[in-house]
């Protein structure tokens, strides 16, 4: 397999799609716009370096990006280099494994996506299994057991060099300010390989509950089942906590875990509410969770906050692509209604910056006359401190 990794036609594939995933420099400080040059200059080196077993990866960089109530989330982000033969072993070995993988699972795969997951959740409990097994894996990229993954991986294709190579990627240590620590389980966060090897082992799951003849959704180490009563539900979270924890060697956060039923259920940020219509009694449909509005509204805020030197233009390409992002990711849920009421919002942010931008008083009142405001209320207007009068 690693003649095909190193083949000339995937090594450039990888390249195409590690620049256009852009992403930060790793601890080398490389950007994805300067692999290019390295690319041509090194290639033949790296390959032969690779094939000989002498490639040494640099260490992970350590990153933490906040998340709700204040915690943060640790990624790890691999130089430049390293990404780029990561995307190539990737895409080498999910020709291996993707055409195996269970159609329940919606993760990082081709022609899956989080909308077709929440709508099967949702077809499910408008079907009537409304007790949901909803387990919660504890921190589950870092409890990730190297043997069985290799061992999943190597059952699969027998490259020893390929299996040499992701050993030394899964073994690299983590700078986190400054200083590096060893790494002997988990899988970073934040790398090219890390959503298929997740797969790859978490597959595991799926073909168990596939045998078992359960109803469930998983995107990555998100996952649920359905049934059709509590005493049902309790006995499957049992047998799966068992297996998780015998058979794939991961804790579970009991804490987060339980039985539930739709109206105290969440799945990828989606809730579920009852429908009060005739002749859809017991029937539910999707919604924002209330974080995934506070979420939206703080990165708006912030984009509309006056004392960021924006151009208006500026500001309005960053809206368009955090409102389309999210848009796109609740477009299924009922949302019109707080969408334009955090419009409404959102103008009024956007008319203070405006404001903010003009500054001086009688720019001010000349731009207010050039808006069609006549001469005696442009002179008042531009008086006043409050935005909401123009």
């Amino acid at each position: 397999m690693i003649e095909k990794v190193l083949h000339a036609r995937n090594l450039t594939k990888a390249y195409r799609q590690v620049v256009s995933n852009k992403g930060a420099a790793g601890i080398d400080g490389m950007r994805t716009d300067q692999l290019g040059d390295y690319f041509e200059q090194h290639r033949s080196g790296i390959i032969l370096d690779v094939l000989n077993r002498k490639y040494l990866p640099d260490p992970i960089k350590g990153v933490e990006i906040p998340k709700r109530k204040g915690k943060t989330r640790l990624l790890g982000v691999p130089t430049v280099v390293d990404r780029w033969l990561q995307q190539a072993v990737s895409q080498q070995l999910a020709t291996k494994f993707e055409l195996t993988f269970e159609s329940e699972s919606y993760g990082f795969r081709p022609q899956k996506n989080t909308q077709q997951a929440v709508r099967q959740s949702l077809k499910y409990i408008n079907d009537g299994c409304q007790d949901i097994v909803d387990i919660d894996l504890k921190s589950f990229f870092d409890e990730v057991q190297h043997y069985k993954l290799l061992q999943l991986i190597y059952n699969r294709m027998g490259c020893h060099t390929t299996l040499w190579l992701i050993k030394k990627w899964l073994r690299s240590p983590i700078q986190i300010n400054g200083r590096l620590y060893k790494r002997r389980r988990g899988v970073p966060q934040g790398s090219p390989l890390s959503p298929l090897l997740s797969n790859i082992l978490l597959d595991q799951l799926d073909k168990y509950l596939k045998v078992k003849g359960y109803k469930f959704i998983r995107y990555a180490d998100d996952f649920s089942i359905y049934t059709k009563s509590k005493t049902e539900a309790e006995r499957i979270s049992r047998e799966v906590a068992n297996f998780l924890n015998g058979k794939l060697e991961l804790p579970i956060n009991r804490q987060k875990s339980g039985v539930r039923r739709p109206n105290t259920f969440e799945v990828l940020g989606h809730g579920f509410v009852p429908i009060y219509q005739k002749g859809k009694r017991g029937k539910y449909q999707l919604v924002a969770k209330q974080t995934a509005w506070e979420t939206l509204k703080r990165k708006l805020k912030q984009i509309t906050s006056k004392t960021l030197p924006y151009s208006f233009q500026e500001r309005i390409h960053k809206l368009k692509e955090v409102y389309r992002g999210w848009i796109n990711n609740f477009r299924q849920g009922s949302i019109n209604a707080r969408l334009k009421k955090l419009d409404e919002w959102l103008r009024c942010r956007l008319r203070y910056c405006i404001w903010h931008d003009w500054k001086k008083l009688e720019r001010k009142r000349k731009n207010l006359i050039r808006l069609g405001v006549n001469q005696g209320q442009a002179y008042a207007w531009s008086r006043t401190r409050n935005a909401k009068h123009s």
